[in-house]
């Protein structure tokens, strides 16, 4: 699935966008299905839906309205949608990070993270290791564009090679903001590239890697269908932040049955009272 300079370039800067993963007639499906969500959310003035542990699956950003939809996150699309659920369970995607990570690979959470053209979303600067952390770390976030991704509609934004670096803290002042502190934001601003791609490509991005994104300034849409899969021997240390019906699932290989350990050391995340991660981020003040 993914050549060997590919697979060298993840291990060497952390992250690697795969062009053309998914097919045309996948793709298609996919938006159309989320089209019909955020029709859907017009009907609605604040976040609704229900998942496994009883939170809202589609949260809505302040501001939302029928005329201006800002539909911003929907919780384990897989549970209510069968071309979400086999993008995410077979296929092109965990094939890909078995090659990343493998040989064996399980399923640890999933969401689509949107941003409609006039509402304001952006992702503060943070790991996603602190959020889900585990025995060890050979955790991928895959991001299959389901839009293209462009310079102006605030693609993804990484720093190479700090999945090689310390991990950094989220918490601030006794709170958990999901995000880094202004000293470490200023150096990602200085050394991030930007990720761009057409729909249907795939960014694989390792859990230990600093990554954000700016508002979408644009009239188009850039959504992202997010996955993320564990090593089967990666156990994980904390609640999952999205719990699904497939939490744990093998999506590549088999089952050991051991777990590995890395040495390194952690504040225990806290899971989102919300309807997302968002919730926590809007608490650390730019």
């Amino acid at each position: 699935m993914l050549k060997a300079e590919q697979v060298s370039f993840f291990n060497e800067n952390g992250f690697l966008v795969a062009e053309n993963l998914i097919s045309r007639e996948l793709v298609s499906e996919l938006r159309a299905d989320f089209a019909t969500w955020v029709n859907e959310s017009k009907l609605h003035e604040q976040s609704y839906g229900t998942t496994l542990d009883g939170r809202p699956r589609f949260d809505l950003e302040p501001g939302h309205s029928a005329a201006t939809p800002a539909l911003r996150r929907v919780a384990s699309p897989g549970e209510i949608s069968e071309v979400y659920k086999h993008v995410m369970l077979n296929g092109a995607v965990p094939t890909a990070v078995a090659q990343l990570i493998g040989p064996n690979v399980k399923l640890h959470h999933a969401k689509i993270n949107s941003k409609l053209p006039g509402t304001p979303t952006k992702v503060k600067w943070h790991q996603d290791f602190p959020f889900t952390p585990h025995t060890n770390d050979d955790l991928i976030t895959a991001l299959v564009m389901l839009d293209d991704l462009t310079e102006q509609n605030g693609p993804l934004e990484v720093v190479p090679g700090t999945h090689k670096d310390p991990i950094c803290s989220l918490w601030h002042n006794g709170i958990f903001t999901g995000s880094v502190t202004g000293v470490v934001e200023e150096e990602c601003h200085r050394t991030a590239v930007r990720c761009h791609g057409t729909a249907g490509s795939v960014c694989f991005m390792h859990t230990r890697l600093l990554h954000g994104s700016a508002p979408n300034l644009s009239n188009d849409p850039r959504t992202l269908f997010i996955v993320v899969y564990a090593a089967e021997d990666a156990i994980p240390l904390a609640e999952n932040p999205l719990p699904s019906i497939f939490d744990g699932q093998l999506v590549y290989g088999v089952e050991t049955g051991k777990v590995r350990c890395i040495p390194f050391e952690i504040e225990l995340p806290e899971k989102p009272k919300g309807a997302s991660f968002f919730t926590q981020q809007v608490q650390h003040r730019d």
